[in-house]
């Protein structure tokens, strides 16, 4: 019975990086408001990506769970905080990729960072990529009582050749 209770207790002992990304969407509608009901990051949310109320409730508790945010219960509502600020959000996000993908050198994110094109550039760059043909077009309206059409294979060199 007290591994169950361990088991369950929250604690931030998963990485910003390890969020979903309705998840971070939910915290992202948080972190203004300091603390928030479902209601309150449900309508912060409707504008940009609207979701249900209860798929909202669930990622909450989820977050909870995690020990990303802390609720309290006020009258019949969870009233959730987040247990770290965005910008120490982001600090963690970075030192995480820093030690992944740089060896814990900052010096060599900076250099990398610094190798990369201007976003000024970057729209330049993105026009001068020519455009592949598409290797699907969409499917053609199929009437609900008729037969289905065999469908056709395509030639597997030419899917190679194009896809090279």
């Amino acid at each position: 019975m007290e591994q169950a209770a361990q088991a369950r207790m929250p604690g931030p002992r998963h990485s910003i990086l390890d969020l979903a990304p309705l998840e971070l969407e939910c915290l992202s509608v948080l972190w203004p408001l300091g603390e928030g009901t479902v209601r309150d990051i449900h309508r912060g949310l409707a504008a940009t990506c609207p979701r249900a109320y209860t798929t909202v409730m669930t990622i909450m508790d989820r977050l909870e769970q995690k020990g990303i945010v802390a609720r309290r219960k006020v009258g019949r509502a969870f009233h959730y905080k987040a247990m770290l600020s965005a910008e120490e959000a982001r600090l963690k996000a970075v030192e995480k990729i820093v030690l992944g993908f740089f060896d814990g050198s900052p010096e060599a994110l900076a250099a990398h960072l610094s190798s990369q094109p201007s976003p000024a550039s970057r729209p330049a760059q993105v026009a001068a990529v020519p455009r592949l043909p598409s290797l699907v077009s969409a499917p053609a309206p199929v009437a609900v009582d008729a037969p289905a059409a065999p469908v056709a294979e395509l030639p597997s060199r030419n899917l190679d050749e194009r896809l090279l």
